[in-house]
Formats: structure tokens, C-alpha cells, sequence
């Protein structure tokens, strides 16, 4: 394993090496890139055991599906490519060449298009035809440096965010252009979306840099309109000096569209509100470390979250502890953590087709969302 130079603390686990999902699999896969190691391993829910890797893969960042099943989408930091890989053999199948190093992705509800982050220089929306595994074309950001992008549920829009321009894009997928930005007080990180009865986008929640909590951002009026922070905790976590211009890095919006949940470093916990009020309703506490000569307990460095289609499991990454949390919603109770690779953080999850039903992503719908 490689070493962690950026963090501190981190415990040991044992190597996975398994053999490719049979070709008969149908069920939920949790996928998890490991940002500072050379795989992504795949999950079992119903186990809770990891049951695939996909190795070789320096540098992964974003992992995403053909509504199909057929393939899985890692961007790549690395090589600066979208990296397809068969799902069935994990096979590399091609690297698709892109205009700048990439952050996360997202999948047009229908497939045909796969959505690049682009994180370095001009910056922008990288526009990949599935069809012919080739980039199709960038979208300008006028320099606005992309981490994180999604797919709205009605497959209309992409929604990003910029670190460094502290902005919030819209791009419309119809046109293939930027719609709107709206301009931040702090750098955008992960997002979620909150959808209306009829599918449309109502409000994007957002985590900003040092941001213990999160921002509320109403699609229909483009503003801004409260930020609500998290709880103070008990006691706060060490964490190693990881990253501390990003406290909470890691959002969710529950299947059933009722509530939303949102991870803490310091605290080292995941908080849950309803979207109705915005108001807390509980908290999870995750997996700590404790070492001899330390006072402070050891954060699992919690990061990003999906959940499972029926809403009644959320997996959490844990940068720090080389694992992923698994959270019982309805009781919201901590079920286990499941060793996985070095600095485990982008996460989603997968319907495996059955019968010829197409695959879906964490909400129960078609495969397009981070």
C-alpha cells in the first residue's frame, strides 16, 4: 500500500484481491474509488462485503454507470482520461482522452453523454458521447475551474461548482451551454438536489470550503437563501491535520425525498435534517480511532455519501480509516465499517440490470447522478 503523506492516522487493513462479478450477478453494487490508492472496490449490500476490484487505476477520481450496466466511468487524474471499464470482467475497455485534468462525473439520464468536471486550467464542462467513447466538446465556465458536477433528476440540467471562482453553473442539457452561475461567498464543494412532485429541481444544498454545515440555494429564484451550520459536537475530533478547509465534504438527499444528510470531519458524525423544516432530527456518530498518548479521539474523516435505492442503507466514505460506514437510516444506527482502500472518498451506487431492466444510480432512477 502506499504510504499517506497528508494524513496522520490510519489503521491497517488486509489486501482484497477477488475475482470479476459473474456474469449472472443482478443486484445493488456500492462503488468506491480509493483517491489515494490504485483501485475501486465494489460493495454487496446485502453482504456488506466487498465482492469486486477494479485495479490499476492510479489516480481515480469520480465513478459513474451506462444505464445499461455494461460499464463503469472512473475520470482519472492521473492520465487526465475517462477510464471505461467492462462491468461484468472490470477490464479497461478505453481511455478517452479529455481537455484537462478531471474532478467528478455525472450520466444524461439516457446515457448518451457523460459529464466531466474539469479542474485545472481554463476549467469547464467536458462533454463525452458514449456512443463513441470520444470527447464530444467543452463547455466554457470562463475560467471557472470545475470539482464537482451532477445531473438534475429531471435530466435537464448539470449543475457545478468552483473551488477557486466560488460559483455555482448551471448548464443546460438541451443546448449544451452554460444557463446561469451564481456567484458564492465561499468555495462550492459536493452538492445535493432536492427535487419538486413533478421531478424539477427545487433546492441545491451545498457544502463550501470551511464551512462546518451547508448552504440552501433555490433553484427557480438562482439564489442563495440561508446557510445552516452544524451542531457544535461534544468533544472535536483529530484529524490529523487533514484538509481543514473542508469540514463537511460529504451530502445526501434520502430516496424518499424527505430528508437530507450531511457529514462532519470534526464531529466526526453524520447529522440528518428535514427537508421540510431544516431542522435536525438526529445524528449518527462514525467510527473512531483511539491512540495511546493522544486525548483526542481520531476522526474517520468522513467524506462522501449514497445511499441504496430503497433508502434504508447510507454508505459513507472514510477518507481517514480506509473504510466506508454503513448506516441503518430509518433507525439511524452505525450497522459496521467495511475496509476498503487507501483514502476511500467518491462513492455511488448501482442497480445491476435484471431481466432487461436498465441500471440505476443511488435514487432509484436511471443511472445519472454522481
Amino acid at each position: 500500500m502506499k504510504a499517506l503523506s497528508h494524513l496522520k492516522y490510519v489503521i491497517p487493513v488486509l489486501a482484497v484481491t477477488l475475482a470479476p462479478l459473474p456474469a449472472a450477478a443482478s443486484a445493488v453494487r456500492i462503488y468506491v474509488t480509493n483517491s489515494a490508492g490504485d483501485s475501486v472496490h465494489v460493495i454487496d449490500p446485502a453482504t456488506n462485503k466487498v465482492v469486486q476490484e477494479i485495479k490499476n487505476v492510479v489516480g481515480a477520481h469520480g465513478v459513474n454507470f451506462s444505464p445499461d450496466g455494461a460499464r463503469v466511468y472512473i475520470s482519472n487524474e492521473e492520465t487526465s482520461t475517462l477510464d471505461v471499464y467492462d462491468r461484468k470482467t472490470a477490464k479497461l475497455i478505453k481511455k478517452v482522452e479529455l481537455s484537462g485534468h478531471p474532478n467528478n462525473i455525472a450520466v444524461t439520464k439516457n446515457g448518451d453523454r457523460i459529464v466531466v468536471a474539469i479542474a485545472r486550467g481554463k476549467g469547464g464542462l467536458d462533454v463525452v458521447d458514449a456512443n463513441t467513447l470520444s470527447l464530444k466538446k467543452t463547455i466554457s465556465t470562463n475560467g471557472g475551474r470545475l470539482h464537482n458536477v451532477y445531473v438534475t433528476p429531471d435530466g435537464k440540467y448539470v449543475i457545478g461548482g468552483s473551488i477557486p471562482s466560488k460559483k455555482l453553473y448551471v448548464f443546460d442539457l438541451a443546448t449544451e451551454e452554460l444557463a446561469w452561475d451564481l456567484q458564492m461567498d465561499l468555495g462550492v464543494r459536493p452538492m445535493a438536489i432536492e427535487t419538486n412532485p413533478d421531478g424539477s429541481t427545487k433546492r441545491i444544498f451545498i457544502q463550501m470550503s470551511n464551512l462546518n454545515g451547508f448552504s440552501v440555494v433555490d433553484f427557480a429564484e438562482r439564489k442563495e437563501v440561508t446557510k445552516v451550520p452544524l451542531p457544535e459536537p461534544p468533544q472535536e475530533f483529530d484529524h490529523g491535520g487533514y484538509r481543514t478547509n473542508e469540514p463537511s465534504h460529504g451530502i445526501g438527499v434520502a430516496p424518499d425525498n424527505k430528508t437530507l444528510w450531511v457529514t462532519s470531519i470534526p464531529n466526526n458524525a453524520v447529522y440528518v435534517y428535514s427537508l421540510d423544516t431544516l431542522k435536525m432530527i438526529g445524528s449518527v456518530e462514525l467510527p473512531s480511532i483511539k491512540v495511546a498518548g493522544n486525548p483526542m479521539p481520531i476522526s474517520a474523516v468522513a467524506n462522501w455519501t449514497t445511499f441504496t435505492p430503497d433508502g434504508k442503507y447510507l454508505y459513507i466514505s472514510n477518507a481517514g480509516q480506509r473504510s466506508v460506514s454503513v448506516i441503518d437510516v430509518p433507525n439511524m444506527k452505525l450497522v459496521k465499517a467495511i475496509p476498503v482502500g487507501e483514502v476511500p472518498k467518491r462513492i455511488n451506487t448501482m442497480v445491476i440490470p435484471d431481466d432487461g431492466h436498465a441500471a440505476t444510480d443511488k435514487t432509484g432512477k436511471r443511472a445519472s447522478l454522481h
